[in-house]
């Protein structure tokens, strides 16, 4: 279980980006956090990722506090972030290095298959589009196996059909070994059809503002009322916090 207790944020200049963050995030589950920019989401994920540090407060796996990048989390940028001189096979396998060479090509060869890159894997990052290297990026996350997968706005920068398209195959992906995911978006429709909860974030200083457990079962269906529903109510929670403007924007 992810546990996050009392996390606070203060940067050197004085603004304070987080305050009073509770959160437990259950194994396999998914779960996203929504809200303007500058509310928080993408500090609270550095934090959890061990990239930066709480000014107090703290993030722990089970009993173990992160205070640094862990084996067991992985982190997933808006960019790719590809190594231009390496191929697909060498840019998710670039992780696994300590490893033998046999278990490195195994583990490469079951995740290239599972992102559906195996025709490419000889390619070169320049020769993607714009959806293919962001699930070198994901099967670059995923080949270390993490319990946890941690995604900041994966998919802001793509276009609309790419993005739902990479949403459909993230699922599929994490039907596979179910890890745990945590999801920084903007899109009300993107944490809807992903996600077990959503997390409402409110900025000045960055806080949780509400909880939505979306209790529908999965596949889910984009057109589906019951998913309208929540909607609505995700709509209404960030109509009281004055970013559903923003968000919608």
């Amino acid at each position: 279980m992810l546990v996050i207790e009392g996390l606070h944020k203060r940067f050197s200049n004085g603004f304070v980006g987080l305050e009073s963050v509770d959160l437990q995030v259950n194994k396999t589950e998914i779960v996203s956090l929504i809200g303007t920019s500058g509310c928080g989401k993408s500090t609270l994920l550095r934090i959890i990722a061990g990239l930066e540090l709480p000014t107090r407060g703290m993030v722990r796996i089970d009993k173990q506090i992160i205070t640094k990048p862990h084996a067991d989390i992985s982190l997933i940028f808006q960019e790719a972030r590809l190594m231009p001189w390496l191929t697909v096979w060498e840019n998710i396998q670039f992780g696994l290095q300590h490893l033998p060479k046999t278990q490195r090509n195994l583990l490469t060869g079951e995740i290239i298959t599972k992102v559906g890159l195996t025709e490419f894997a000889k390619a070169l990052p320049r020769q993607l589009s714009g959806g293919m290297a962001q699930r070198v990026a994901i099967a670059r996350a995923l080949v270390t196996n993490p319990s946890i997968l941690l995604l900041d706005e994966p998919f802001s920068a793509l276009d609309a059909f790419t993005r739902l398209s990479l949403q459909d195959h993230l699922l599929k992906i994490w039907e596979y070994d179910h890890p745990t995911m945590v999801l920084v978006t903007h899109d009300v429709e993107e944490a809807l059809m992903l996600s077990d909860r959503v997390i409402v974030m409110h900025g000045n200083p960055g806080r949780i503002y509400q909880e939505l457990a979306i209790d529908l079962p999965r596949p889910r269906r984009r057109t589906d009322r019951h998913l309208q529903y929540w909607k609505e109510q995700l709509l209404d929670a960030l109509d009281l916090t004055g970013d559903r403007l923003a968000i919608e924007a």
